[in-house]
Formats: C-alpha cells, sequence, structure tokens
C-alpha cells in the first residue's frame, strides 16, 4: 500500500519519544532527522522536506506541551498538520459551470490511466446523479477510442466519438452534442505522449481554446515518483491546471508525488486512484491521508464506503440473523458478497486505527476474489435444507456437493469450518455486546487476526 514504508519510518522515529517527560531540543532534533531520512527515501522533492522540517522544528521547539498531550503526541500533531497542509489542507472539489455543461480535461503522459481515470469520474458524478457525457480526443494510440467505448457501455454512459477527425474538432463538436442532449459534465480525455513534446502541447491547448474546460486534471501515476512533479510542471506552465489525479495509489509506491506535487505547482489533488475497478476512484483528503501515514487509521472514508457499499434494509436484516440462531449460510453468503465490496481487505483494515501497522506485517492478508467464487459454487450446490442445517451435511452429502460444485470434499470441510468459526465469533460480539450494555467487563471477543 501506497506510503507503508514512510509510515513505518514516521512511526518508528515516533515511538523514541514516548517515554520522555519533556522534549529538548536535542530529542527533536534527533527525530526530525529521522524524518528528513524518510521523506526523501519516500521519494519527495528535496526542497519540500527542507521546508517540511523546518517548519516543524520551529513549532516543536521552545513550545508548552498541551496538557492533553505527551510530548510525542504533541510532535506527531505537528507533523500530521504539517503533513496535511502539505498536501492541500482540505478535499479540493470540481469546479463546476454556472450553467451545465461542465468540461472536465484530463492531460497527461502515456500510461498514467487517462482513459480508464475519464470512465472511473463519470462513474463517480453518476453515483452522485450526474449524467457525463465521454469525450475521445485520443485518435493516436490504437484501441484508446474502443477502450473508451468499452468502459463507457459497461457504466451505461455515452461516449462520442469522430473517429480519425482532429482532436480539437471532435472535442468541440463534442460540446455541441452535451448541450442538446442536456448532460451535466463533458469528460475529455486527451492523447498522451511517452514524454512532454511540443507537437502534444500545442493540440491540448488547441482543445483547451475550443471548449475552454472549466477543470484541467493532470493525471499521474504515482509510482513515476520525482518524474511526477517535473510532469506536473510542465502541464502547469503551459495549461494552467486546476488539479491532480493520483492513479495506483494502491500499489507498492512511496508517495513522493503526493507529498510533493502540490506544494511544487500550487495544484490540490483532486482525486485518487486506488484500484483498478471502474468504482475505484475517490475524493483525495489531505487530513485523511495524514492520518494513515501515521497510524491513525481513516474511519471516515471507511464509514463512507460502507454507507456506499451496503443496504441498509439487508445489512439489518443480516445483522438480526447474526444475532439469532437463523444465521445460514445463504446468509453467510450475503455478508462475504457485501464486504468484499468494501475492498481488498488490507485496505479496509488499514483504515481501523491500529490496524494499519498490523496489516503491514502480514503480507498476505489478502481478500482472495476465487475463495468467494468457490464459496458461493459450493453454497449453491446444497439443497435448501443443507444450507439452512450446515451440522446436517454428513460425509455422502458433502461429496455429493462436491462433485456439484466442481470443488473438492476438502474445499466443502473449509468452508463449513470457517461457517463455524464466524458464528461463534458473532455470538462472542453478541454476548460482549450484552455484558456491555449491562455494565459489565467481559473481554472484547479475538478476531483471527488479531
Amino acid at each position: 500500500m501506497v506510503f507503508a514504508s514512510l509510515a513505518d519510518r514516521l512511526q518508528g522515529a515516533f515511538k523514541k519519544l514516548k517515554d520522555k517527560g519533556k522534549l529538548t531540543e536535542v530529542d527533536v532534533n534527533e527525530a526530525l532527522r529521522e524524518v528528513r531520512v524518510a521523506l526523501l527515501e519516500a521519494d519527495v522533492n528535496f526542497k519540500v522536506v527542507k521546508d517540511f522540517v523546518n517548519t516543524v522544528r520551529q513549532q516543536a521547539i521552545g513550545q508548552d506541551v498541551m496538557s492533553s498531550l505527551t510530548p510525542a503526541q504533541h510532535v506527531i500533531k505537528i507533523v500530521h498538520d504539517e503533513l496535511a497542509r502539505l498536501m492541500g489542507g482540505q478535499n479540493a472539489r470540481l469546479n463546476a459551470a454556472p450553467k451545465p455543461p461542465t468540461v472536465v480535461m484530463l492531460v497527461g503522459l502515456q500510461g498514467s490511466g487517462k482513459t480508464t481515470t475519464c470512465a472511473k469520474l463519470a462513474n463517480l458524478l453518476k453515483k452522485q446523479g450526474r449524467r457525463s457525457l465521454l469525450v475521445a480526443c485520443d485518435i493516436y494510440r490504437p484501441a484508446a477510442i474502443k477502450q473508451l467505448q468499452v468502459l463507457g457501455s459497461q457504466l451505461d454512459v455515452p461516449v462520442f466519438t469522430l473517429g480519425s477527425d482532429s482532436a480539437p474538432a471532435i472535442a468541440e463538436a463534442a460540446m455541441e452534442s452535451a448541450r442538446k442532449g442536456g448532460f451535466d459534465f463533458v469528460i475529455v480525455d486527451t492523447a498522451g505522449r511517452l514524454h512532454i513534446n511540443e507537437e502534444l502541447m500545442q493540440e491540448l491547448e488547441q482543445i483547451k481554446q475550443r471548449v475552454k474546460p472549466h477543470e484541467i486534471l493532470l493525471v499521474v501515476d504515482a509510482m513515476t515518483g520525482q518524474d511526477a512533479v517535473t510532469v506536473a510542471e510542465s502541464f502547469h506552465q503551459r495549461l494552467g491546471l486546476d488539479g491532480v489525479v493520483l492513479t495506483k495509489l494502491d500499489g507498492d509506491t512511496r508517495g513522493g508525488a503526493a507529498l510533493s506535487v502540490r506544494a511544487v505547482t500550487g495544484c490540490p489533488i483532486k482525486f485518487a486512484g486506488i484500484g483498478e475497478k471502474l468504482d475505484a476512484l475517490e475524493p483525495f483528503h489531505p487530513d485523511r491521508m495524514a492520518d494513515r501515514i501515521l497510524g491513525m487509521g481513516d474511519m471516515m472514508t471507511l464509514i463512507e464506503k460502507a454507507q456506499a457499499a451496503f443496504d441498509a434494509e439487508e445489512a439489518a436484516r443480516l445483522q438480526q440473523k447474526m444475532r439469532s440462531a437463523d444465521f445460514s449460510l445463504e446468509d453467510f453468503l450475503d455478508h462475504l458478497h457485501q464486504f468484499k465490496k468494501l475492498g481488498p481487505l488490507d485496505q479496509v483494515l488499514g483504515m481501523i486505527p491500529g490496524f494499519s501497522s498490523m496489516t503491514r506485517k502480514l503480507k498476505d492478508l489478502k481478500f482472495d476474489e476465487k475463495e468467494l467464487v468457490t464459496a458461493e459454487a459450493i453454497i449453491n450446490s446444497m439443497t435448501p435444507y443443507e444450507r439452512r442445517n450446515p451440522d446436517r451435511i454428513d460425509g455422502s452429502r458433502r461429496r455429493r456437493v462436491a462433485r456439484g460444485s466442481g470443488t473438492s470434499v476438502q474445499d466443502v470441510n473449509k468452508l463449513l469450518k470457517q461457517f463455524e468459526q464466524t458464528k461463534k465469533m458473532l455470538k462472542q460480539f453478541s454476548d460482549w455486546g450484552k455484558s456491555a450494555k449491562k455494565g459489565g467487563k467481559r473481554r472484547f471477543p479475538k478476531l483471527p487476526f488479531m
């Protein structure tokens, strides 16, 4: 996950301050030396690192520690606030047009993920009740237009194209079509190059002149490190960027681009791509990202994901069944399906305060979609009686279910064991909750990964 290495280094540096009753200049300098090294290793721009460390030092030395904070917490709070400020301070929204449609133009180098990001943005806006028109202006890359059309069809979002006409002409014609169609947003997918050149910039400037976009977003691959800052500066000088979209933030990237782009260009990071699926784009919140870096979790994002993923009535029904003896294998499968919507398990746990460092140590803690497919096949091969009474599934029944689902008896045994463990854990939660309501001191149930 992004920032994993940086988070480990920063949290390790602050642990040394934990037992100190009073902060001295030597203590602060020692901790900041490690912070500086951690940021440089994360590929943060060296000028940004220098300013960051100096700002933290000025705030940390010679100030009284708040009575509610320990010296270590005091320094962490300063670092947290500076990290958030470095990444923009607060979430930056899209600039909306006074009169629709709002034109969003996505630019960037080839391979940064512009075309997919266009579709992801259209999907995000669709969930907000906005109608978008995707515009295919990348006429040079083989199959770029077809890719956008396929993505649009998956989302039921229309795609405008004129084949091999010039990109500025296509964009201008798309605007007329969007006005007639009553669209809220026009999302323009532009061509990229392997590197910045004059031909690319002139075409982008012509598109900008024709359609007068309300938002010009630079799509940057977070894996590129310092190169991302150089690219952002070049595009900003020629086009005047309104924001940045960082892609591949779910990968094994050091994260220096996220911490440098805003400080060097002044352009806010507006969205972050956190996966390959079309729903894997989320608004970028600097304060929440600072929380994640410092191991404080990100409960607000987790809550928002849960609200979007879970059906309230279905969740209430499942919750009621979990508390009773009626929790069946069918309910178990529904529960797995809903949990899967939240995303990879390591990312979900990383948003819970205190779990981030643990999930990084458990390298194999990942939600395997193949396991879900296997579980679904096994449960669908059972009779209604067997799903409601899994304890009655004897050896012959298990062999029949294995044959019907194309799995092995061992797979069936494994699923039944997981189901029983889940039921026991849910009962522990229920008992713990009842005890807590009565003022008891029963121990919180231990999860398998705790």
